[in-house]
Order: C-alpha cells, then structure tokens, then sequence
C-alpha cells in the first residue's frame, strides 16, 4: 500500500533505489502519504519516534555506525526546526542524513494556515542540498531527489527534501505508478553515470605534489601529527604505527581518534597544561600533519596558535580547515589514502623530538597513577573506575562538556570504539545519538554522561528500540560541573545561571521508561555496582553516580598541579 500522491511515490522509489534502508518517523498528518510508503517499501526498516529532536538524533547515531544515509521524515511546521541541531552535528561531523519533511503548498504558506512556516530552504547553512519538490513537476522532482540522495552518499552530510501536500492526504493505491518508478529509475542512473557539481564546504586542490611534501618533511627534524575525531579505521591505524617508528615523528591523538600505539600521545592535556615558554618552544613541530574531525583539547588549539608550525598540511577528502592560522597545504583526500602513497616517500631520520616527549609522557603518568590513588572521592576517581570497567570490544558513546574532557585524561582501552558529538560540542542530543548508535551497532553500548546533557535529552528514553544491553552511566555532580572548571563563570555574581543546580535523579525517569536502575554514592558503590552492571538483562540498565560538585574542580585543578 502506498499513497496516491505521486511526490510520495517519487520520494519512496527513489529510496529504495538508492538502498537507503532505515526511515526514522515521526508522528503527524501532513506526512502520512510518506509514512504510510515508507511502512510498506520493501526492504526499508521503519522506526517511529515522536520528538523530532530526539529523532534525528538517533537517526545520526545509527548513519554515524553505519555510514550511510539514514532517513528522518516528519510532518510540516515546527517539527521540522527540531531537526536543526542534529543538522548542525551532522553537517560538521561529516555524517550522511537525509532530511525529508512534508509540507503545504506554496499558496498556503504565510496566510495564517496551522502548522505552516517557511519551509524552503530552511536549513540553508549548514546543509549539502535542498531540494524543493514542486507538484506537477515530476521529471525535475526525481532529478532534484537523486541528486540530493547522492550527495548525502558522496559528500557525507546532510540533505533536506521538501515535499508539498495537498489534502486529502490518506487516499492510496496498491503499487507505485510504473511511470514514476521509469522516471526514478533514469533520474538515479543519469546521476550516478556522471559526476555531480556538489555544493562545495572547501577550495578544492588540483592535486598533491608528494615530491614537494616529501621533500619538506624529510628534511624537518620535529614533525608533529594530530589526529581528532576519527572512525576505526584498521587501514590508517597500521599505517600510523609505521610513521611512529620515526623518531623525528610525534603522533598525537585524543580519545574519539580510535588509534591507539604506545608511541603516541593519547592525553594531550596531561602532557602539555604545565609546560613554560621553553617547553612550549621545544615542542614546536616544524610540520604540523593533521586529519579528523574536531579536536576536543582547548589547550593544544592555543598552543599551535602561538607556537605555530612552518608547515601545516591539513588532509581531507571534503572540508579545508585552518584551525591554528597557519595552513599552507591543504591535501584533498581521504586521509588513509594520502599516508600510505606518502609514507613510501618518506625517510627516517636521526631526532630526539619524539623520545624525548615519550619519556615526559612516561613522567606525567607516573605521577598521574599516584594522583589518582590518593585522591578524594570526586567526577575524577570515578572516572577512572568507570574506564576500567568497560569489557572489552564495547563501543562507547560520551556527551558532551566536562565528561569528554576527563575521557581524554585517561588511557582507554584500545579494544573500546569511542564516539562523542564533537561536530557543534553540544548537549543536546547526546543521549539520543548513543541509543542510536546502540541499535545500529553489535557491540554493547555504554554510554557515559553528565547530569544537565541526560536530563536535556531525557526524551531520548521515549523510544521502543532501545538494546537491552545499553547502558548509561551518569555522572550526577547536580549542574554543569564545567562551569567550575572553565575560567570565568566563578568570578561573576551569577555562577548559579551558568552552573544550574537541579536537585534531580534519574530514578523515576529510569521507571517510567523500563530502565533497571542502580546508584552509587561513594567509590565502594561505584566499584560494587560497575561489577554486575554490564551482565545481561532484560532492560537497559542506569547507573547514576552522585559526586560532589563542591569539590570536582578543586580535584581536576590538584591533579594538573600535581603532573
């Protein structure tokens, strides 16, 4: 069964034929000719969440495990502006969703109609493609759906199809009209025979003079990679651990990288918060080589800032970013590709750089271990129990703000895959993004979280798709802990608007929506809980640790002392 609408029909087929195979829906009318096709495609997995926000969050933790498109599909109106920030992470977390939102006809827009706002265009910066379909107009449609469809796939973002309705919306027939379905067909093989003219986010390069490079970086004494977020990729793990056996090489990575070596510097912070103007010089890289998506650590974007490198060399197959103000090459490719034609150009030579940071690396951990054995009971102690408790081969979601930060202070163990919303850094759909991720991935899924993300998010517990094996463990230190962390907000009169001290649990939110739940008020609980959490069960499972909030920034600022 399938609507009478012939636009629903060109959106349906042309889905199918492009394969996408997940359609997250949410509740209304003025969508019902695309809920009701997307119920009965063939092959198309359909999934009903009823806040838009969480939605296309949980739509973007399924395309990030997955990489590939995931449809969200909505009525017209207000619902349709709760997609934007999951839009905004998508766009720069370079993750594929495809936006399809149902709307009134254009003589109906702005005469005071219900549920009616401009539509068009609506998510203009920070979207790959509109298409704004038109009724009538059924060979431009399909052309405009492909094309938008096949940007999602090629360029990995976001796209928004627009799709107008007229009433009666509920009228259906048994099968899609073969003309549309002739129509879809040519439109995808015209699209995919030749190469789009995509909306561009970057000045793209002619080419990569490996000689040029080469010839740079073999005569630099201090070359310096920094990775950020980065998807496993076993490919570009082998290829790094080759680069490091460079002794002029030093490899940086944060948590969300998901590359592990012991020649590299897996805690950024811990290494570089204490250093003066003199270490700060030694550090400096002749050769800045970096790749991923965003960078959590604050403090290495202000360091490359003022100490900046002669070179830095930026790889990406999609976006040119000049973080630290100094780019001079910027290497259009996929980054796996780059380094391993570039490393059968390069030659290793005689450096203390790298040796000489691994043995203040081995210092600072030192020190570390001691800190953390002797420290209060605080968000840093738990951290650490939690990190270590994780079995082997789990994937890890982490929200936002000061959880993300304590992750990145730790060694993690290198079966885990960890993910975080880095894209925009926000709150919001942490949450919803993890139980996403969750249902799209095999693995267990813990997902570790502060207080004021969870409670943000707490609509993310509305869904019936959630694994048994999920768990959340959060971090309740009663506000935004980071607020006390950060320089600033304990200065003025008005800590209290930054912080936002709640009072709340978790408990009757773990009841309400099927969650076992447990809790913890001291180190022994942690660790008494944290033993049985990850068995198996017949709910999800919430674990929320209670810290105090007077003493977590006093602890984080001993510890930094303390290196």
């Amino acid at each position: 069964m399938f609507s009478k609408k012939q636009l629903a029909q060109l959106v349906i087929s042309a889905c199918q034929q492009f394969k996408i195979d997940t359609a997250v829906i949410s509740p209304g009318s003025r969508n019902a000719p695309l809920t009701v096709g997307f119920s009965n495609a063939q092959n198309i997995q359909t999934i009903s969440v009823v806040d838009e926000r969480c939605a296309a969050f949980f739509a973007m933790g399924i395309a990030q495990q997955t990489q590939k498109p995931v449809a969200v599909v909505c009525t017209s109106g207000s619902a349709l502006l709760n997609y934007y920030p999951a839009i905004a992470e998508a766009f720069y977390s370079k993750i594929p969703l495809l936006i399809i939102s149902a709307d009134r006809p254009k003589h109906l827009i702005d005469i005071g109609d219900g549920q009616t706002i401009r539509q068009e265009n609506v998510f203009d910066n920070h979207i790959l493609c509109s298409a704004n379909l038109v009724e009538g107009e059924n060979d431009a449609n399909a052309k405009k759906i492909a094309e938008a469809i096949q940007t999602a796939i090629i360029q990995k973002g976001p796209v928004h199809i627009n799709v107008p309705f007229e009433e009666p919306l509920y009228e259906t027939v048994d099968e899609i009209d073969n003309v549309i379905e002739n129509k879809v067909k040519q439109s995808f093989n015209e699209i995919t025979s030749f190469p789009l003219r995509l909306r561009s986010v970057s000045t793209r390069n002619d080419g990569t003079d490996y000689q040029k490079l080469s010839s740079i970086w073999n005569t630099s004494q201090q070359k310096l990679v920094l990775v950020g977020v980065n998807f496993p990729s076993e490919e570009l793990q082998q290829t790094l651990n080759k680069l490091a056996e460079d002794d002029s090489v030093l490899v940086m990575t944060e948590t969300t990288s998901n590359l592990n070596n012991d020649k590299f510097i897996n805690s950024i912070d811990k290494l570089i918060t204490k250093l003066d103007d003199e270490g700060f010089k030694k550090l400096q890289p002749d050769v800045l080589l970096t790749f991923g998506g965003m960078v959590v650590s604050k403090r290495i974007k202000q360091f490359l800032r003022k100490y900046k490198p002669k070179h830095h060399w930026h790889v990406d197959e999609h976006t040119k970013l000049d973080t630290y103000f100094c780019l001079s090459e910027f290497i259009q490719e996929k980054p796996s590709e780059f380094l391993s034609e570039f490393i059968t150009k390069t030659e290793k030579i005689e450096s203390g750089y790298q040796s000489y940071w691994l043995s203040e690396k081995a210092s600072r951990a030192k020190n570390h271990q001691q800190f953390i054995k002797e420290i209060e009971y605080s968000d840093l102690k738990v951290f650490n129990e939690v990190l270590q408790s994780i079995p082997d081969n789990s994937q890890v979601q982490i929200s936002n703000s000061s959880i993300i930060r304590y992750a990145q202070l730790f060694d993690v163990n290198p079966t885990l895959q960890v993910f975080c919303n880095r894209g925009t850094s926000g709150i919001d759909g942490s949450t919803s993004t993890a139980i996403g991720a969750a249902f799209a991935s095999e693995k267990q899924t813990v997902f570790i979280t502060g207080d004021i993300s969870f409670f943000y998010d707490s609509n993310a517990l509305w869904n019936s798709h959630i694994s048994k094996s999920f768990r959340i463990i959060l971090l309740n230190n009663n506000g935004g802990g980071i607020f006390k962390i950060i320089p600033g907000p304990k200065s003025t009169n008005a800590l209290s608007y930054f912080e936002t001290p709640h009072g709340l649990t978790a408990q009757h939110l773990a009841k309400m929506f099927g969650f076992e739940y447990q809790s913890a008020n001291t180190i022994e609980e942690v660790k008494k809980e944290l033993n049985s959490f990850y068995t198996e069960s017949d709910q999800p499972k919430i674990l929320e640790i209670f810290t105090p909030s007077t003493l977590n920034d006093v602890v984080l600022q001993q510890y930094f002392n303390s290196l």
